[in-house]
C-alpha cells in the first residue's frame, strides 16, 4: 500500500467530508431493512393524527405503560402515558436521577397536509354529487388531482354518538377523486402559473353519480349519496356540521427501487420522526434522566390550537411530573435538553438549484442535525448553542451513529420553521433534528431506509445517555 504524504494524513485529520456510512457495512443495511418493515405498517395504516394516537396507545400499553395519574407518585424505571384530546400523544419513563437534573424529551409532529372536508361540503353538479375541501398545510395542489384518495375521520351525530370513518383503504372499498382537465381542452389551464394550476375551490372530491329514480326531488344524486351515507353511518348533511373528516391518499407505503433501499408513502413528514422516537422511548430501560416523548398535532399549520405546542398541555405534563418529586420545575427545564424531530428536504439532483450542495442534507447520509431552521435572515428560527450541538454530535460518533448537519435550501428561496422555538419558550434547550425526505408535502414521500434506522438509533442513544 502506497504512504500517504504529510499533506494526505492532514487532509484526513483535519477536513470533515460527510459519508455514506452504511455504503460499507451490509450489517446496517440490513438492520435499517428490518426496521423499515413495522414503519411502513405504521404509516400504511396511520394516516390522520388520531389513527397514530390509537396505533400508539396499544403499543404503549403493550409496553406495559401505565395511563397517567397526577395523584400518583411513580419510581424509576416506571412507565407512564397520556393520549390529549385523542390527537396527542404524551408517554414516559422516569429516571434514576432528580427531575431537577432535566428531562430527556424527543418530540415529533403526526399532522400531515391533507384536505380536509368542508363545514358544508355536499354538492350536486351535472349529476355528480362531491364533497368542497379546505387543504390543511403547505401542499402543492396540483399534486392531488386525479389519484386515488381515501376519506378518514369521525362523524358526530346529533344524539352526540360519535362513529369512526375509514373508507377507500381496502381494495374492496370505493375511491373517490378530484378531477383534471385533458390536454385537448387545457390551453386557458396551461396558462395559469404551476402553483395556481388548480385552484383551492377546484378541490372538489367526486363522491357519487347515481340518483333516486323521484324526478320530482331536485337534488336527486345528492339525496342518493346523502342516502347511502344514512344508511352506513347514520347520519344527516346537517352532522357534517360538526364531522372531522380527512381527505389522505388511498395507497400503502412502498419500498422504491431495485435495491429496495428507499420508503415511498404518505404522511412521512413527520411520522417518519415520530415512529422511531416511539420505538425508541418503548425500548428504553432505567435511564439516568426521565425520558419524554410527544407526539403532537397542528404543526403543519402553525403549532396552534389545544393539541398543538404551542398549547401549554406538553408543559403541564412535565410540571406535574415534577410535582409527584416535589421538584422545581423551572429549574427541570433549564437543565433539560430537546430533540425537536422534524423532516427537511433531502438533496434532489433533479431540482439541483433549489439547493446550496455543500450544506444540503443527503438522503442514505444518515440523520440530520439543524443548528437553526427558519426563513432566509434565520427569521422564526431556534438557532441552537454551539454546547448543545457539540454534546449531540459527541454522543452520536461515541455510539457510530451516522448523522450529517445542514440546511433546508437556498437562503433566499424560502425555509420552513419546526416546535423547537415552542419549546425554547418555556426555557428549555432545544436542537432540531430529523430524516431527510424527497418530495416533501406530497402525496407520496421519499426516504432512504438507512436515515430512518439511524433516526432509530439517535433517539435511543439519546433517551439512554447517563450524562
Amino acid at each position: 500500500m502506497k504512504e500517504m504524504t504529510e499533506a494526505q494524513k492532514k487532509a484526513k485529520e483535519l477536513l470533515y467530508e460527510p459519508a455514506y456510512k452504511s455504503d460499507k457495512d451490509a450489517a446496517v443495511r440490513k438492520a435499517a431493512a428490518a426496521f423499515s418493515e413495522g414503519y411502513k405498517d405504521f404509516i400504511t395504516r396511520c394516516k390522520t393524527e388520531r389513527e397514530v394516537a390509537v396505533y400508539a396507545e396499544k403499543a404503549l400499553q403493550d409496553a406495559g405503560y401505565q395511563l397517567y395519574d397526577d395523584r400518583k407518585q411513580y419510581a424509576p424505571g416506571e412507565k407512564v402515558y397520556w393520549i390529549h384530546h385523542k390527537k396527542a400523544v404524551l408517554c414516559a419513563t422516569i429516571g434514576t436521577r432528580s427531575m431537577e437534573d432535566g428531562f430527556r424529551l424527543m418530540i415529533a409532529h403526526i399532522d400531515s397536509p391533507r384536505l380536509d372536508i368542508r363545514p358544508n361540503p355536499l354538492y350536486e353538479a351535472a349529476h355528480f354529487s362531491y364533497f368542497k375541501t379546505h387543504y390543511y398545510g403547505g401542499i402543492r395542489k396540483y399534486q392531488w388531482a386525479t389519484m386515488p384518495l381515501a376519506i378518514h375521520g369521525v362523524l358526530t351525530r346529533a344524539d352526540g354518538s360519535t362513529v369512526t370513518v375509514q373508507v377507500g383503504e381496502d381494495v374492496n372499498d370505493p375511491a373517490f377523486c378530484i378531477t383534471d382537465l385533458l390536454p385537448h381542452l387545457s390551453a386557458e389551464q396551461n396558462k395559469r402559473e404551476l402553483s395556481d394550476g388548480i385552484r383551492g375551490e377546484e378541490l372538489n372530491i367526486l363522491i357519487g353519480s347515481d340518483a333516486v329514480e323521484d324526478e320530482e326531488v331536485k337534488e336527486r344524486v345528492k339525496l342518493a349519496t346523502m342516502m347511502l351515507l344514512n344508511e352506513k353511518y347514520g347520519i344527516t348533511e346537517k352532522d357534517f356540521t360538526r364531522a372531522e373528516l380527512e381527505i389522505v391518499p388511498a395507497t400503502p407505503a412502498r419500498d422504491i427501487g431495485f435495491d429496495r433501499s428507499m420508503i415511498g408513502g404518505y404522511g412521512q413528514d413527520d411520522r417518519v420522526d415520530a415512529y422511531p422516537a416511539l420505538m425508541a422511548e418503548m425500548e428504553v430501560k432505567n435511564p439516568a434522566y426521565t425520558t419524554v416523548c410527544v407526539l403532537a398535532d397542528k404543526e403543519e399549520i402553525g403549532s396552534y390550537g389545544i393539541t398543538g405546542m404551542g398549547s401549554t398541555y406538553t408543559y403541564d405534563w412535565l410540571r406535574q411530573l415534577c410535582a409527584s418529586q416535589n421538584a422545581d420545575p423551572i429549574r427541570a427545564f433549564h437543565n433539560s435538553l430537546c430533540l425537536s424531530a422534524d423532516v427537511t428536504a433531502a438533496y434532489d439532483p433533479s431540482w439541483a438549484s433549489a439547493f446550496e450542495p455543500q450544506n444540503g442534507t443527503y438522503a442514505g447520509r444518515g440523520v440530520a442535525f439543524f443548528k437553526y431552521t427558519g426563513s432566509r435572515g434565520k427569521s422564526a428560527a431556534n438557532d441552537a448553542t454551539a454546547e448543545q450541538m457539540g454534546y449531540l454530535t459527541r454522543m452520536m460518533d461515541a455510539a457510530d451513529v451516522a448523522w450529517q448537519v445542514g440546511e433546508l435550501g437556498r437562503i433566499d428561496l424560502g425555509g420552513g420553521g419546526t416546535v423547537a422555538t415552542e419549546v425554547a419558550r418555556y426555557g428549555i434547550p432545544v436542537v432540531d433534528i430529523g430524516v431527510p425526505v424527497l418530495s416533501m408535502h406530497s402525496p407520496f414521500e421519499v426516504v432512504s431506509k438507512n436515515d430512518l434506522y439511524m433516526a432509530y438509533r439517535a433517539f435511543s442513544t439519546f433517551a439512554a445517555a447517563q450524562d
